[in-house]
């Protein structure tokens, strides 16, 4: 690169004492020094734009300390220079052509092929996303050995855990019995050729982030790593026709560790959800280009592994036979079966002129409204009462996302 120096005498209102302190060298620069090396550029670790020069702040999404240089390559896989040969002209096809609806492979976890939309999809890229240690790696072990033993050509690759742990986990689970393969590798031209030499129809990458492309300097994790490694795996379904799940890290604000990018190259995005100390766990789909995105799998951690709820209002209702005071039911519907919450609401004298309100588990705006919205009487009582009480409401659903007041609730 070309910088812009200028040699010479130091300016005339600088002392020698500052010259002498500031260099040894009469130079002095003329315009903005750019120290970057040929071919590096800046990459942000939050949300995956590059920058030409290096700042303390990401223009694109405005994180801080988030630029790290990393060296321009050609990703694998990447369009090589046109030659003079003549290459093969694109087909067109019409939108009144007739096309069948997309085989599924149905791995026998229903709740988990519920939220796919009845199976996966062969030659799909699905992203599961979740908190470390809610039963990622646990879930898709599940699904690989149950669509193993259904007939299905499974393999589990992991990049984070040895075979050993990995073998001991579905000995724990009751597993051991599924003819799943297994591998841990974390190169990524050896996982390629391994999918290619040996045919699987479906594929677990756990996870994308420790996968490491020997086309690229920058560490394992980086954006350009983690962006190059998501492109070639989807490019081997496609082409292969295997459906790859990928596992995916996430930050402190619950978002998918990497370029944004990612979530786009997929086909369906999964975020398994679960608060710490309750046992039960929720499958919520973000994305999903084969089925619906409102639909959720409920699962609850045990000993023997992750086992299905069937029937998820049984979670959220209390079946002692004692009816609580100031509970009410209320029925809500998650992607296409309805689901029964219990909503409790706990009043207590306040000290200050103006009580507190405190909502857990419901959207805090839309709670006064649906309130009023189901019993006006009760609502004139509340704005006689409320001046001097703190009004609660506890739910027990154990998602993350608020309930939110709609039409069809």
């Amino acid at each position: 690169m070309v910088h812009e120096v200028s040699y010479g005498a130091w300016p005339s209102s600088w002392t020698p004492e500052l010259v002498s302190t500031a260099s040894a060298f009469p130079v002095y620069w003329t315009g903005q020094l750019e120290v970057d090396r040929d071919g590096a550029v800046y990459a942000c670790q939050s949300c995956g734009a590059t920058q030409t020069r290096w700042s303390g702040q990401c223009p694109a999404c405005g994180a801080w300390n988030s630029l790290v240089e990393e060296l321009t390559t050609r990703p694998p896989g990447a369009m090589k220079p046109a030659s003079k040969a003549r290459t093969r002209q694109l087909p067109f096809e019409g939108l009144d052509t007739a096309t069948p609806a997309p085989p599924r492979i149905v791995t026998g976890v229903d709740e988990w092929d519920r939220v796919c939309g009845g199976g996966v999809v062969p030659g799909s890229a699905i992203l599961v996303g979740g908190d470390p240690g809610v039963g990622k790696s646990t879930l898709l072990l599940q699904v690989a050995a149950s669509a193993a033993r259904r007939g299905v050509r499974a393999a589990y690759i992991s990049g984070e855990e040895a075979v050993e742990q990995v073998r001991g986990r579905a000995h724990r689970m009751g597993l051991a019995d599924a003819p799943v393969r297994l591998a841990a590798e974390t190169r990524l031209r050896a996982i390629v050729d391994g999918l290619k030499a040996d045919p699987f129809d479906l594929v677990v990458i756990d996870s994308i982030q420790t996968m490491w492309s020997d086309a690229h300097e920058a560490g394992p994790g980086s954006v350009t790593q983690v962006r190059a490694a998501a492109g070639e795996l989807v490019r081997l379904a496609k082409s292969r026709g295997l459906a790859v799940i990928l596992v995916g890290h996430v930050t402190k604000e619950g978002a998918i560790a990497g370029p944004r990018v990612v979530e786009h190259m997929v086909d369906a995005v999964f975020a398994f959800e679960g608060e710490r100390g309750y046992p039960f766990r929720i499958l919520r789909g973000a994305k999903n280009r084969f089925g619906a995105t409102d639909e959720i799998g409920v699962f609850e951690m045990g000993d023997a592994g992750l086992a299905e709820v069937k029937n998820p209002s049984a979670l959220f209702l209390d079946t002692s036979g004692e009816r609580a005071a100031g509970a009410a039911v209320f029925a809500g519907i998650e992607g296409s079966r309805p689901v029964l919450v219990e909503i409790q609401a706990l009043v207590a004298p306040s000290a200050y002129g103006t009580p507190r309100r405190a909502v857990v588990g419901w959207d805090p705006a839309g709670c006064p409204w649906c309130w009023r919205f189901w019993n006006p009487a009760a609502a004139c009582a509340s704005a006689r009462t409320t001046s001097t009480s703190t009004w609660r409401a506890v739910s027990k659903s154990t998602s993350r996302r608020p309930i939110s007041p709609s039409p069809r609730h």
